[in-house]
């Protein structure tokens, strides 16, 4: 009886395992873009999709999601950045710096597959952030990255539409940051030394360190150290410093602790007060 064989892929890029990338859609207006970002996240291999406050109720009804109708089902539904992203230890927005400053390490798209690299080597999870249509991750959503890497695209046209940015960045990580047939794995000794990188703690998880944000501000606020109009400010700044240190999980436990025990001094000595 002969057997018969799958046929092999034809793109050797596909990667084998993408499970540890989320790739977060940040208020998209039409459903057709997200169904074409879910259809891209098919073509290479990614499973994770988080929508985040869509505009349209019906987008998992999208036409353009073509032999991706599972995965648009499955695709998680936040209300909040915050919360698509708590669970990932490198949170990476996308844009141009055309009409914005970047206040955060900026990298162009080339250079990502790396970094991503390392932190699926060392156990993390990534997050890759896309902004609305209209006008892309604002400098709110942007707190919440570690990263922004740069789609270079022509100054006289730098906006691109949303299923084609999805597509260009995963292509990008599916060529470059997954291993092909007989190449090692990612993360491995031989890819961390030749991309000079190597082995380090664990990152802290993005809602571990929105906790230890709050615990700050909570400790701000009863130290007095600002007014109540800067809490806003501060609460935008503190979320971009700690992602700045990228501290490790275990130094973010250590420092949680402190401010515990710094906060706890301060109303025990303004109830005596």
């Amino acid at each position: 009886m002969m057997r018969i064989q799958a046929p092999p892929l034809y793109n050797r890029y596909l990667p084998a395992d993408a499970k540890s990338v989320e790739i977060v859609l940040v208020s998209p207006r039409n459903p057709l873009n997200i169904g074409a970002a879910a259809r891209a996240m098919a073509n290479f291999g990614f499973q994770n999709l988080t929508v985040v406050a869509p505009y349209e109720p019906h987008w998992r009804e999208a036409q353009s999601a073509v032999g991706a109708e599972t995965l648009l089902q499955n695709a998680k539904r936040t209300e909040s950045l915050a919360e698509a992203v708590a669970g990932c230890t490198l949170v990476v927005g996308t844009g141009t710096l055309t009409y914005r400053k970047a206040e955060q390490k900026v990298v162009a798209l080339p250079a990502l597959a790396p970094m991503v690299q390392q932190e699926l080597g060392r156990g993390g999870r990534v997050a890759l952030v896309f902004g609305p249509e209209k006008h892309g991750l604002t400098r709110e959503d942007l707190s919440w990255c570690n990263m922004l890497v740069e789609i270079p695209t022509d100054p006289h046209q730098p906006s691109m539409n949303l299923g084609q940015a999805v597509a260009v960045c995963l292509y990008e990580l599916a060529s470059r940051a997954f291993p092909g047939p007989g190449d090692p794995p990612a993360g491995s000794p031989a890819q961390t030394s030749e991309a000079g990188l190597g082995e380090q703690p664990a990152a802290a998880l993005s809602g571990h360190l929105d906790l230890l944000a709050g615990l700050i501000e909570e400790t701000m606020a009863a130290a007095g150290y600002s007014p109540r109009s800067m809490q806003a400010a501060n609460r935008h700044d503190l979320r971009l410093l700690l992602r700045r240190l990228a501290p490790s999980e275990r130094d973010t436990r250590r420092i949680l602790g402190l401010f515990r025990r710094i906060l706890w001094r301060l109303q025990r000595s303004n109830r005596k007060e």
